[in-house]
This record gives C-alpha cells, sequence and structure tokens, in this order.
C-alpha cells in the first residue's frame, strides 16, 4: 500500500468545510536577507494550533463516511491530541486521549477543552501508545495513529494543495520538519505532481533523527535515545509507510541542534511578532542553516511550514537563553587566571565591543590559579579576535560549549568532601515523584554529594548529579544497576565527560577511566 495523488484529493474535498485555509505569507524580513522569496505556510494558525488536525480530522471523517465506528482513540502529548479531540467533537464521535502523566496540564486541559476524555499513563510515548491500544481492544475503540496511516497522511497532504492554489508557486524548494514522517511524506508527493523539480528538504533535530539515521542505514533505525526539546517529533522509529514514502521523494535531509532551532523562533518573533513551538519552528532552522552554509541560492524561491505552536509559556525562558543575543550563538570559555586582584577586569577589556556577557560561571578555590567560565554571546569573527587575543596574552583557555556541565549553573560545594564519586547526567520524567523513583532504587548504596537542577518547562527533568559511595565496589554495583533501569525510571543517564569531571572535582581528581579501573573495567 502507498499514499495515492487521490487519496489527498478526497481530504481536501472532505476538509474544506471544517478547517481553516492557512495563509502562504511571504516574508519581507527571510526574502530581504537571502535575496530571494521566501514564504512561510503558517499552520501555527490553523485550528487546535497545529497541522495535526488535517490527519486526523480526515481519517475520522473517513470513518464516519464507512460507518464503522463508534468511539476514538489515541496517544499523544499534545498536537496529535487536541486534533483528535477536536475532530471527535465535530462529528460526534466519543474520544479518550492517552496522555503521559508528565504531560504540561495547559496541554491536558486544551484537550479537555475540545471534548475528550483524558486519561494520564506512563512516562513516553510507547507506553502511552500501549496503553492506547489496550484501550481500543478493551472498549472497541478506533485507534487514530498520528502519522502512520494512509489516510492520516493523506489529511496532512492537503496543507500542500493549499500552497499549489496559492498562486504562488512554482517553488524551488521546500523545507518540512519530520518526526514520524507523515507530513513530509504527503506534502512531498503532492507537490511533486505540480513542480517534479521541486526540491523537499526533511528537517530533523540532531537527536532526533531517526528518518535520515534510517536512510544511511537502508532500513527504519529505532533510536535509544531521543532528544524531547522540540516533543512534536520527538519519535523514535519512522512509520512503516512513512520511511519508503520519504525515501522515494524526499531530496535533502538536514539536522538541527536546540540552539538553532531557539534562534528561528527569534528570528520569527522578530519579524512577525510569532512565537512558534520548537517543532514548528523546525524547518525555519533547517533553511537558515541551509543559507548560512552557502546551499540555497538567491534567485531561489522557496516556501517553510511553520507546522505549530502549542507551546508552554514556561519554555520561553529556555528558548531566550539558548537563542542567543543579537542571533549569535552563546559559546562558553573556560579561562585560566591567576588568583590575583584584578583578573576578571583584565580579561573583560580584550572583548571586542559588540560582544555580550550572558552568563558568568565562578567560584573561588584554593591555590593560584582560577577557572571561571564565561558565556559570550558574539559574532563568529569577533570571537575569533577573542581567541587570538588571548593566545597573544599567553593567556588559556578553552571552549567548553559543548560540554555537560556548562549547561547547568555552578553551585558552591566542597569536592574534596566526595568519596568515590559518580558524576551523571540525567533525564527524568518532569512528574511529581519522578526523581524520587530514581533515588529509591541507588539509596541503598549512594548518596548525594551534588544535585544541578533548573526547570525549563520541557516533559523531562534535566539535572547534572554527583554521587558518592563508601567503597569504589559500591559504585560499580550503581553503574550496573543504572544501565538497567526502564524509561519510566529514567529517560537517559550519562556519565559526564573526563574533562567536564574534572572541572567539576578540581585539580588531583581521579578521572572517571580511573576510576573504572579501581574496578577492574
Amino acid at each position: 500500500m502507498e499514499l495515492q495523488l487521490k487519496d489527498i484529493e478526497l481530504a481536501a474535498e472532505r476538509l474544506k468545510p471544517i478547517l481553516h485555509h492557512t495563509e502562504l505569507d511571504m516574508s519581507s524580513t527571510f526574502s530581504a536577507m537571502t535575496g530571494g522569496e521566501i514564504y512561510l505556510k503558517c499552520e501555527n494558525r490553523q485550528k487546535t494550533g497545529s497541522f495535526k488536525i488535517r490527519g486526523a480530522s480526515n481519517k475520522i471523517a473517513a470513518l464516519v463516511e464507512r460507518g464503522d465506528v463508534k468511539s476514538v482513540v489515541a496517544s499523544s502529548a499534545g498536537n496529535h491530541a487536541q486534533g483528535v479531540a477536536y475532530a471527535a467533537h465535530k462529528f460526534g464521535i466519543p474520544a479518550t486521549i492517552v496522555m503521559p502523566a508528565s504531560a504540561p496540564i495547559a496541554k491536558v486541559q486544551a484537550t479537555e477543552g475540545y471534548g475528550a476524555k483524558v486519561v494520564l499513563h506512563g512516562d513516553c510515548y510507547d507506553e502511552t501508545a500501549d496503553a492506547a491500544h489496550e484501550y481500543a481492544e478493551t472498549h472497541g475503540s478506533t485507534f487514530v495513529h498520528p502519522y502512520d496511516d494512509l489516510v492520516t497522511m493523506g489529511g496532512q497532504g492537503t496543507l500542500a494543495d493549499e500552497v499549489v492554489m496559492s498562486g504562488e508557486g512554482p517553488f524551488d524548494r521546500a523545507y518540512v520538519a519530520i518526526g514520524g514522517g507523515g507530513l513530509a511524506a504527503s506534502v512531498a508527493c503532492w507537490l511533486k505532481k505540480f513542480w517534479p523539480d521541486i526540491k523537499v528538504v526533511g528537517v530533523e533535530g540532531v537527536d532526533q533523527a531517526s528518518m535520515k539515521t534510517s536512510m544511511e542505514q537502508g532500513h527504519r533505525v529505532n533510536l535509544d535515545y531521543v532528544d524531547v526539546f522540540c516533543d512534536g517529533t520527538a519519535v523514535h522509529i519512522p512509520g512503516e509507510y512513512t520511511y519508503p514514502l520519504c525515501r522515494d521523494l524526499i531530496d535533502e535531509f538536514v539536522t538541527v541542534t536546540n540552539n538553532e532551532v531557539c534562534q528561528a523562533i527569534r528570528a520569527m518573533w522578530e519579524s512577525s511578532r510569532v512565537v512558534p513551538e520548537p517543532s514548528g519552528a523546525m524547518s525555519l532552522a533547517g533553511f537558515m542553516k541551509q543559507w548560512n552554509e552557502g546551499q540555497v541560492r538567491p534567485d531561489e524561491k522557496s516556501f517553510v511550514v511553520i507546522s505549530g505552536a502549542n507551546m508552554d509559556f514556561t519554555q520561553l525562558t529556555q528558548i531566550a537563553r539558548q537563542a542567543g543575543i543579537g542571533n549569535h550563538e552563546t559559546r562558553y570559555l573556560r579561562i585560566s587566571m591567576a588568583s590575583k586582584r584584578g583578573q576578571v577586569l583584565k580579561y573583560l577589556r580584550h572583548m571586542p565591543p559588540a560582544t555580550t556577557l550572558v552568563d558568568v560561571q565562578y567560584g573561588k578555590t584554593e591555590g593560584d590559579t582560577q577557572y571561571p567560565v564565561f558565556g559570550i554571546a558574539a559574532s563568529d569573527e569577533d570571537l575569533d579576535t577573542i581567541r587570538t587575543t588571548l593566545k597573544k596574552k599567553g593567556i588559556e583557555f578553552e571552549d567548553i560549549s559543548e560540554d555537560d556541565d556548562v549547561r547547568f549553573r555552578m553551585i558552591h560545594y566542597q569536592a574534596e568532601l566526595c568519596e568515590h564519586p559518580l558524576f551523571v547526567h540525567i533525564e527524568f520524567p518532569e512528574r511529581a515523584g519522578a526523581f524520587l523513583d530514581f533515588m529509591e532504587r541507588i539509596a541503598d548504596l549512594a548518596s548525594l554529594c551534588y544535585f544541578n537542577y533548573t526547570y525549563t518547562g520541557e516533559r523531562v527533568g534535566r539535572a547534572l548529579v554527583g554521587m558518592e559511595f563508601e567503597s569504589a565496589e559500591d559504585r560499580e554495583t550503581i553503574r550496573k544497576r543504572m544501565a538497567g533501569f526502564t524509561r519510566n525510571i529514567i529517560r537517559s543517564i550519562r556519565e559526564i565527560s573526563p574533562e567536564a569531571f574534572h572541572r567539576i572535582m578540581g585539580k588531583g581528581a581521579l578521572s572517571i577511566g580511573s576510576q573504572k579501573r579501581e574496578t577492574g573495567d
């Protein structure tokens, strides 16, 4: 089975009286930036705030036409949940949505507001999906898949039909975010019917790239870890239907970092006072990345799908921090300084005037040398100037922007008091009692000596945790125990790098490798 053009044509007729025909707006800001014509397909203005309602409405409408549905059930943390709830209410069909226990209360209330019954279960999509399928079997409900369904994809493809019918084409490039791949596959299918030469670019997060990885390996790949900052595209494995379609129809794949997504959100805000959700801005981040790398010509005409706007207000702080200042990504430099008066001022004097200091992490320690960390938002040119100046002055430094420990605030503690330490970066479900679940499984052997956590508004909590043990053997026991934890206890856990360990523990600390050698590893 494969997606047929008639599936999208039929969906377009079904959905005309139900959904908004969202605008295809030429962006004067991005057009001026590139010298070309850049259009935005604004699904953030769609009913329920996302394109997901297209697929959900088409699926439920088709079920009603066949007369073989009495109720529907779905599993989702947000956009699909609201789409199914709205469509079911529109057609008078009872709907139950299984959402993770960590789902933001705002999204739960929005889903209930559309008339659906919400069941909170589990901490990840796999668990909610299993519960939804079980509910479907028990209650005789029909499961509505968020992307891996041809009828659902037919509905999502109507987005491309609106682009074609806008009269603004033909386009040279189209940028579409990929989670499970339903939107990208259906959009590409329709666009290439009318514009065979169009290049469809699929955009994924660097830690969400299940489709790109699958293409590289020649088969569907189930990722062990998926970052959930862009929660709407956090999919471990592509769909059975979407994978071959994306393989055949998507011309190019590009991956973007969370910082690049945040910069795209900022660009949308500054250009139009619109704030898309992270997944909704992912395609724009992909376009901006390719433009900055010189892969988009000024004479090319492009459109970008802004796929959604459902985001918790609490996430805005983290987005603003990651977006940097003046469209410059924040970089972190660790500086070696003598322990005497005026050294910080000495360093600050070497910063170019256009540089913005956004973060300083410093605490006095014993010894003749201090190692403060400076967060700097500056252009690449100014950063090169800083690096060159520091080298000429004989000031030692290292760029630690990607290291685990600088993602958190430095806190005061006495490293010398830690016995047989073990430091890990963990992600736990952002729900009451999640960290308690983790601690209860290690409390017999481990004691906390360091805990660094800040609420970010995501569905997961991110923390840097230090534990100490009475013996190296106990530490190794906990290492092995944590490796077997299921995702409902800890989504992800990894030891910090040796470099980060040294910064946290100070001079003379055993390396992580040395610790392992103590236990015979």
